[in-house]
């Protein structure tokens, strides 16, 4: 596959959406030009100063780390416009207005490359009407997107062609997105908030209006539908105060003005008390106040009958509570909608029953397929179904009879028919793939080359995954491959956990990729990587005296990730999401490491009163011996005693490279769907060159006593000014001796095993510690850290 090369973007509009996306690129390593009008004082690109300025400050952050901001360049409409020549890609994300787009346009147009793709960033302007002030020579490279906010966090990005964008153009964009920036890519049509915002809006708009109906405070249905029903935390309310409350009426309005036919056009209001807190500038979490308001520690919640906020008082149907917690997933929707005197579980059909009607009908409007709906409300909403998958999971047909009944009952919010295609067939998902209303066929996943990178893509209800011929397997691991010579270890344990059974399966793994395959690469089939080594059984084992099995429990760990090492085929660790502890230490011994972007690791064990024993600060000691310039190895050792010894976790792969948990070399893949892929052509590169594994380091050079001695100083400032615990500086203390190869002489040679001797050594005096022990109880019981 051959991807449109992207060298430089353009970014037109500074706000918060087009500085965001520029900071995504810039991430990604592709320089960004950031245009904005010139300021009326001062620089004239003091606007976009202010934004970058801005993004350093956001959270959470959209920087992957400090340096790709110098990516960024700044640059104004009245002087810098030549610059846009440039620009591979350019993408206007200005206010949503179609005079302010359109006035942009009349300024641009002009000075765009007749290669490059032209973009406009909205969340639901018509692509159609904003392309007709454009020069034909645009028309067939212009298009919509639709980056969800904040950006880089957001998975989903919807591309929106026009009656005339170039097949191509289309094509190529998706590549781009998929790959080089990690998104999910749904092709919209133009219809008023294209696919995602047109389903969840309306899924707001129907949750608002039921909540009224059924008498229900704000507090009880953000209760009701957040993680209860699996959609996000924050919910519906909390939701709208964090997107802000005028965009969430401007949104409404797009719709109400847009969709005059729509058969709920009717709901398509703000309520009043909505249109009352907008007028009040109450907005929502931007403006310190909105359906909710933080007094204090507590956080308050709107009355609307008082016009006044009062404490939280929520409540929740014990009964509902049982169906949701303890019935089976078919018979959720079934059992709620006959528990009738709930006005709870009443409430909850009724948001689920209009959603599924307006998804039905709206089909063959907005969308190519059921896919392309469910997918965007998972990844521009975070559901953990989709609305069409969680009417297939509860029964197709049997749902139908029941909104016909409430339909025909005058129940539902609209009283238009299902549309016919519902009662045709068993569901929208099939093996054949998901259903186009519009096409009244099933229809397969697109075959576009961007997506044969993707061996495991996000699976839909109807879709099995195949993870290859099993080698071995128990309740702890199993090794498996796809007929590629390549053998893959998956953990089982719950978050993947490092226990004894993952330690001997990892050793077993190595043996058979030794014997029979090219090489091994350790990926989860999902998030986290891990949190780490099961510290359970080791606090249990030394409460009850047994610390002499409790070290060698630490030998068989260091002495795997050495298996690791030492692997006579390379061993590629594909890493996503959170690699703590044990985790970062075996991506430390690994031969090479594929990372996701969104990569959280880090040598944590500090936080839990140990210091890293799986060879991690071995590894730190070894690296700092071959990677510092010069006699002095103590500015290097003093940078990541800091990291270990405060717990550290970077933000993302690129800060884990500035930290130096992940080496430089590392690849950073942006698609965490596609970091098998790449780790499975790292695999085939190593063996194809001739793998060699490294030698048994006999003569690392350490800092010694007067490297301890310095790290010492910094602790004693430390506890001194009260930043640190007494208990912290007994930790900090033994990291600092391990990583500079104990009270030695500055510049002695030590081998690997002195240094894994040492991490044991002072693992074990760790361990044993009545403080230690306390935080460790307290992080399995609460799953927070303990300062103490």
């Amino acid at each position: 596959m051959k991807t449109k090369p992207i060298k430089k973007v353009a970014i037109l509009g500074a706000g918060v959406m087009g500085a965001q996306i520029a900071a995504h690129f810039a991430n990604a390593g592709i320089p960004a030009i950031l245009f904005d009008l010139a300021a009326k004082e001062g620089p004239k690109n003091g606007i976009v100063d202010k934004a970058l300025a801005t993004l350093k400050k956001l959270k959470p952050a959209p920087l992957g780390d400090s340096q790709v901001l110098s990516l960024i360049e700044p640059a104004n409409y009245e002087d810098d416009l030549d610059k846009l020549q440039q620009a591979d890609l350019i993408i206007e994300a200005v206010a949503e207005r179609m005079d302010i787009k359109k006035s942009v346009y009349d300024m641009v147009e002009d000075h765009i490359r007749e290669d490059a793709i032209f973009t406009t960033n909205t969340s639901g302007l018509s692509i159609n009407e904003l392309a007709t002030v454009l020069p034909a020579s645009l028309q067939s490279k212009f298009c919509g997107v639709h980056f969800f906010n904040p950006p880089r966090y957001m998975h989903l990005v919807e591309i929106i062609p026009t009656g005339n964008t170039d097949p191509q153009v289309v094509s190529d964009l998706e590549a781009v997105l998929t790959t080089v920036v990690g998104k999910g890519v749904i092709i919209a049509k133009d219809t008023p908030n294209f696919i995602a915002n047109r389903i969840g809006v309306f899924s707001i708009v129907s949750t608002m209006h039921h909540g009224a109906q059924f008498g229900l405070p704000f507090e009880t249905i953000d209760a009701l539908t957040g993680v209860l029903i699996g959609r996000p935390k924050s919910a519906t309310f909390r939701t709208a105060d964090v997107v802000g409350l005028d965009t969430l009426a401007h949104t409404i309005n797009t719709m109400k003005n847009g969709l005059p036919d729509d058969p709920w056009h009717a709901h398509f209001e703000q309520p009043a008390w909505m249109q009352s807190l907008i007028e009040k500038g109450a907005l929502g979490q931007k403006t310190g106040a909105g359906v909710y308001m933080k007094k204090g520690r507590d956080i308050l919640v709107l009355d609307t009958e008082q016009g006044e906020y009062r404490a939280q008082n929520v409540a929740i149907d014990p009964r509902v509570l049982e169906i949701m917690k303890q019935g089976k997933p078919q018979d959720r929707l079934r059992d709620l909608q006959a528990l009738t005197e709930s006005p709870q579980a009443q409430f909850l059909w009724s948001i689920f029953r209009d959603l599924f009607h307006y998804c039905a009908t709206q089909l063959e409007h907005i969308a190519d397929t059921a896919r392309d709906i469910d997918l965007a409300i998972r990844w521009g909403f975070g559901y953990a179904q989709g609305p069409f998958e969680t009417w297939q999971a509860s029964g197709w047909n049997h749902i139908v009879s029941l909104i016909v009944d409430d339909i025909d009952a005058g129940k539902t919010m609209a009283s238009s028919p299902l549309p016919a295609w519902v009662m045709k067939v068993d569901g929208a998902h099939g093996p054949e793939g998901s259903y186009s209303a519009a096409e009244a066929s099933f229809k397969p996943r697109s075959t576009a080359p961007v997506y044969q990178r993707q061996l495991f893509p996000d699976r839909l209800i109807s879709e099995q995954a195949n993870y290859g011929e099993t080698l071995f397997e128990d309740d702890d691991i199993r090794i498996w491959h796809q007929g590629d010579e390549i053998a893959i270890a998956s953990f089982k344990t719950k978050k993947h956990i490092i226990a004894e059974g993952v330690l001997k399966g990892l050793r077993q793994a190595v043996a058979i990729a030794e014997k029979d395959f090219k090489g091994l690469i350790v990926w989860q089939t999902e998030e986290p990587f891990t949190l780490g080594a099961n510290l359970a059984p080791a606090a249990m084992a030394i409460a009850d005296g047994q610390v002499a099995a409790v070290e060698q429990n630490v030998d068989f760990f260091q002495q795997t990730s050495q298996t690791l090492r030492f692997s006579r085929v390379p061993t590629v660790l594909a890493t996503r999401g959170m690699a703590l502890g044990g985790g970062c230490e075996f991506s430390m011994s690994c031969t090479s490491v594929v990372a996701a972007f969104e990569t959280y690791i880090g040598l944590v064990e500090a936080g839990v009163g140990l210091l890293p024993a799986g060879g991690g600060l071995k590894e730190i000691a070894r690296r700092c011996a071959q990677e510092s310039f010069g006699p002095d190895l103590y500015p290097m050792l003093e940078h990541y005693f800091k990291k270990v010894a405060m717990a550290a976790v970077a933000g993302s792969a690129l800060e884990a490279k500035e930290i130096g948990f992940l080496r430089a070399d590392t690849e950073v893949v942006f698609n965490p769907h596609e970091i098998l892929y790449v780790a499975k052509a790292k695999v085939n590169y190593l063996h194809d060159r001739g793998y060699v594994p490294p030698a048994n380091e006999q003569h690392i050079r350490v800092a010694g006593e007067p490297g301890i001695a310095n790290m010492e100083m910094i602790l004693a400032n430390m506890l001194e000014g009260n930043m640190v615990s007494e208990h912290d500086c007994e930790i900090a203390r033994r990291i600092a001796i391990v990583m500079c190869g104990g009270y030695v002489d500055a510049g002695s040679l030590v081998n690997e095993q002195y240094l894994l001797d040492l991490e044991r050594k002072y693992f074990m005096e760790l361990i044993q510690m009545p403080k230690t022990l306390a935080r460790i109880e307290h992080t399995l019981k609460t799953g927070k850290p303990l300062r103490n």
